[in-house]
């Protein structure tokens, strides 16, 4: 049977492959069945792949300092170990003291851990030290041969007094007392990269080992939050099967063929299969805070599934066979599909712009998966329903919906949805979008970069960790939560005895003890005039900083470096800040305070640099995100522009397939306020994904309405009618399957899944909205049938100039048929 060729140099592009498809379809199904099987075993080699520094913007300025003293200062990779005595009493009783002595032992040999700086009151590097007759006396806070005896008891509280570690390693109440030990990235023991996994379950028989009726262990940190969040995922892959599972039923209602529910089901799960096989071949593992890519992968797989088994299921009802009606799908829709792809996978990329090792893999695992889809979704698919035969209850039920369809004529569904490319009804549209968004505009002025709220925010607020986090911070004056201030004098052979310095880091740490959310502070001027006023017999009225080098060099025994506060000869000083919590916002608060300080108090040849510890981490991550976000919508933008433009040469199809995006892009970042999500690495996607879901169906959409205008010779109400009758019921059916699917994600274990699975929801349903209604109503006032009807004109024109002969394509159907 021979099928009308289509238009223009670009159609008879598609014609030819078209052809060498089916011409070829055993040769490359072998092919991608054979790339399938080998992609497959590959895949089963892939591993989790967790990384702090993964996390890390390395070339933003506050990381730069972070480096250059991660080797002299305490890193942000910490973890906190602290065991709460729940008797009557506090800590110092012969049974607490024992257990914390072995789960420091513990935490020393745990793989991955930094042993020289591993703080517990039984380590050797926490120490006292007290002013006697004799002069200045020191040593281990728990003597070597310590034997729990009352005395030594005794002993050990009054060093713990002596040493300043209340509130520090020792809670406030005496209750608890803390192991502080620092992760490295690599073994040091084995040179090898630490398996955060391993390091969380070691962490949990630490507090299954010493935990009980008369202690409480409590664990914080990147490692047991990985660990945490790897133990989820067990949870999360039960909500894909979920989600999976109901799309398959849907899918199954919607065509009431099992042949074309498998095939859709197989071929979006393919750029998945492919996705996974190729990344351990590529070096790249797979972080478990991206765990949802390869469901985003499957989401978008899904609904080009649909488009094409659709497409190919109106061939078949028509009268075609298998093998002609694959092509026929082929050629409408490889076109607008393989665009549509292009935008998603460009949209993806753009996210790479952000200098943190997680997202770029994040980008390219995604990218990757989209362009795969486009040789699956593309290829693999029409060579599949070539060889397919619709069952014959499936096309007699396909048969007669399409007759009625026919019989009602202007009342059909898919008629009143033409209604809304009318100017009238499109005035109301319109009306109605700007309500939603101005609403939403209103609403995402209260969207927050970084984290909301406290605890670990991929977590339930009930969680243990959350639980563990709570507890910390309540009981220890230095909390979870640190930010390292770095001064660097210049000009001075050892800053600690230069006033001026030491004046500068003095009005500086008291300037930070009275911002909000800090909540303490600690340097060595502090350190120092504890030291200086205990030579003075502990008279509170020396505790001061004196105006000469002699007079500071009292103080000596708080610039030893081996307290971890400055380098030798005290070339830089490093200032804890410690925080109530990691919001974003009380992040960003605090370093505009610090920026403030560098503004107004200025001392000569000392500067302050941030920054370190784990909020300096998030700091320069929130920073890093927010700087790339305007530039990223607009990358995103700007690609979608461009690639409309070459596929439609018309800038009121861009507009008819921006505006929705846009006023989609709005509402997301409302929802996120409304709900509590910030804007982090972890929710770029999302906006990624809604761009690009949305492209889906306006390219699908406006592809069609331009042939039915051009082609077919319809007005814009019946173009537009026609156009969801083959396109838009299955992107209704799509974006109504995946919202249900990612709907019930809501009731995840982790948070964030929960968190994505309600925007993910959100933008099926609005971008399916946005498409139906937003972009006919646009195309109604703009003039696109106008146009398109000039172009239809003017190509004919052409052609009859070139001495062809022009028929209308439903002649031309006529004499195919």
């Amino acid at each position: 049977m021979t099928r009308p060729h289509s238009p223009g140099r670009l159609g008879r592009f598609v014609d030819a492959c078209a052809s060498v498809l089916m011409r070829r379809r055993r040769l490359l199904l072998l092919l991608c069945l054979a790339v399938t099987m080998a992609l497959g075993f590959s895949a089963t080699r892939l591993r989790l792949d967790p990384g702090f520094n993964k996390m890390i913007p390395l070339q933003h300025p506050y990381m730069q300092v972070f480096t250059k003293y991660a080797s002299t200062f305490s890193g942000a990779n910490t973890v906190l170990v602290s065991l709460r005595w729940k008797g009557d009493g506090d800590i110092y009783n012969a049974a607490f003291m024992d257990k914390l002595r072995h789960a420091t032992d513990e935490v020393f040999f745990i793989p991955g851990v930094d042993r020289s700086r591993v703080f517990s009151l039984f380590t050797p590097n926490v120490r006292y030290t007290e002013v006697t007759e004799a002069g200045f006396r020191g040593d281990v806070v728990v003597p070597g041969r310590f034997s729990g005896a009352p005395d030594e008891l005794d002993k050990v509280r009054r060093n713990v007094a002596r040493s300043g570690q209340i509130g520090r390693l020792v809670s406030n109440d005496l209750k608890s007392a803390l192991i502080r030990a620092e992760l490295r990235e690599t073994d040091p023991d084995t040179g090898k990269t630490i398996d955060y996994g391993t390091v969380a379950r070691q962490l949990e028989k630490i507090r299954a080992q010493f935990g009980g009726t008369d202690v409480e262990v409590n664990v914080v940190g990147f490692a047991k939050l990985v660990g945490d969040v790897e133990a989820g995922i067990a949870g999360v892959m039960g909500f894909f099967a979920l989600a999976f599972a109901v799309t398959a039923l849907l899918l199954w209602l919607y065509t009431r063929s099992l042949r074309i529910t498998v095939l859709a089901l197989v071929v979006a799960l393919l750029p998945v299969c492919w996705l996974l096989g190729l990344l351990p071949l590529l070096g790249y593992g797979i972080d478990p805070m991206s765990i949802l890519v390869p469901f985003l992968i499957f989401s978008i797989g899904v609904s080009h599934a649909v488009q094409m088994t659709n497409a190919w299921k109106q061939e078949v009802v028509q009268g075609l066979n298998a093998l002609d009606s694959a092509g026929a799908a082929f050629r409408k829709l490889f076109l607008p599909g393989t665009v549509a792809l292009l935008t998603n996978a460009l949209g993806f990329m753009v996210i790479m712009r952000i200098e943190i090792d997680i997202v770029r893999e994040l980008g390219i695992t995604a990218c990757l998966g989209v362009l795969l889809m486009i040789v699956t979704n593309k290829v693999f698919l029409p060579i599949l329903l070539s060889y397919t035969r619709l069952e014959p209850s499936a096309l007699a039920r396909a048969q007669a919906r399409r007759a009625q369809e026919k019989g009602q004529g202007n009342g059909g569904l898919w008629q009143k949805f033409g209604a809304l490319a009318r100017p009238a009804p499109a005035l109301c549209v319109f009306l109605a979008a700007l309500a939603l968004l101005a609403a939403g505009a209103i609403e995402s002025r209260g969207l927050k970069i970084g984290d909301v709220g406290t605890g670990a925010p991929e977590l339930r607020a009930d969680s243990r960790y959350n639980r563990d986090s709570a507890s910390i911070v309540g009981q220890y004056n230095i909390g979870s939560d640190a930010l390292t201030v770095v001064v660097e004098p210049t000009d001075f052979d050892d800053g600690c005895l230069h006033y001026p310095v030491m004046s500068a880091v003095e009005r500086f740490e008291m300037h930070m003890r009275g911002v909000s959310g800090v909540q303490s502070v600690v340097s060595v001027s502090s350190l120092a005039k504890v030291v200086i006023g205990a030579y003075n017999e502990g008279n509170p009225r020396w505790e001061a900083l004196p105006r000469s080098s002699e007079g500071l060099s009292q103080g000596a025994k708080a610039y030893d470096p081996d307290n971890g506060m400055n380098t030798s000869n005290c070339q830089a000083i490093q200032v804890l800040i410690y925080t109530a919590n990691h919001e974003g916002a009380t992040i960003a608060h605090i370093i505009r305070e610090i920026r403030r300080f560098n503004a107004t108090d200025k001392t000569p040849n000392v500067a302050f640099r941030l920054a370190g510890g784990n909020i300096g981490v998030m700091a320069a991550t929130n920073e890093a995100v927010e700087e790339a976000e305007v530039a990223m919508l607009l990358a995103i933008f700007g690609a979608i522009t461009l690639l409309c433009l070459l596929t439609f040469r018309s800038w009121r199809a861009v507009l008819c397939i921006i505006v929705p995006l846009t006023l989609v892009s709005v509402l997301c970042n409302a929802l996120m306020a409304r709900l509590g999500i910030g804007l982090k690495v972890s929710t770029l996607p999302v906006i990624t994904l809604g761009v690009g879901v949305g492209v889906d169906y306006g390219i699908y959409l406006y592809e069609r309405i331009q042939h039915q205008i051009r082609e077919e010779g319809q007005a814009l109400p019946q173009a537009f009618a026609e156009a969801m009758r083959q396109r838009g019921s299955a992107a209704l059916f799509t974006a109504l399957t995946m919202c249900i699917g990612v709907g019930t994600w809501a009731f995840a274990a982790l948070k964030f899944q929960a968190d994505m699975g309600i925007l993910l929801a959100f933008m099926f349903l609005v971008n399916l909205f946005g498409a139906v209604s937003l972009l006919p109503a646009l195309a109604a006032w703009l003039g696109v049938e106008n146009e398109e009807r000039a172009r239809a004109a003017a190509s004919t024109a052409a052609a009859a100039a070139g001495g062809q002969t022009v028929r209308p394509a439903h002649a031309l159907k006529s004499d195919a048929t």
